[in-house]
C-alpha cells in the first residue's frame, strides 16, 4: 500500500536550516510529481513546493529563494531544504502525491523560535 514517511522536523532557531524527507512506497514514486505542504493552528494547508516527475519545481512566493525540492528516484525519497528560516514558517510539513486520490504522509513538526 502506498505509504509516505517525513522526517527531519524539529525546533531551529530564526535564520536556521532543516532538511526535511519524505521516504515513499508503495507505488512507482519515480512516475509522478511530489509536493509539500504545510499547515498552521487554524490554517488552511498550503501548498509550499511542488516537483514534477521531470523535476521542473514550483515554489509559493513565501518561500521562494529560501527553500529547495528536490528528489532522489533511486531512493525514493523527496526532500525539502529550508534555509533562512523565519517563526512564520512555523507549521506542520506534509508530503503528498496524487494518483487519483491524494495520498498524505503524517507529517512532521517545524517549529522556528528562539
Amino acid at each position: 500500500q502506498v505509504q509516505l514517511v517525513e522526517s527531519g522536523g524539529g525546533l531551529v532557531q530564526p535564520g536556521g536550516s532543516l532538511r526535511l524527507s519524505c521516504a515513499a512506497s508503495g507505488f512507482t514514486f519515480k512516475s509522478y510529481g511530489m509536493s509539500w505542504h504545510r499547515q498552521s493552528p487554524g490554517k488552511e494547508r498550503d501548498l509550499v513546493a511542488s516537483i514534477s516527475s521531470g523535476g521542473s519545481t514550483y515554489y509559493a512566493d513565501s518561500v521562494k529563494g529560501r527553500f529547495t525540492i528536490s528528489r532522489d528516484n533511486a531512493k525514493n525519497t523527496v526532500y525539502l531544504q529550508m534555509n533562512s528560516l523565519k517563526p512564520e514558517d512555523t507549521a506542520v510539513y506534509f508530503c503528498k502525491f496524487r494518483r487519483t486520490v491524494d495520498y498524505w504522509g503524517q507529517g512532521t513538526q517545524v517549529t522556528v523560535s528562539s
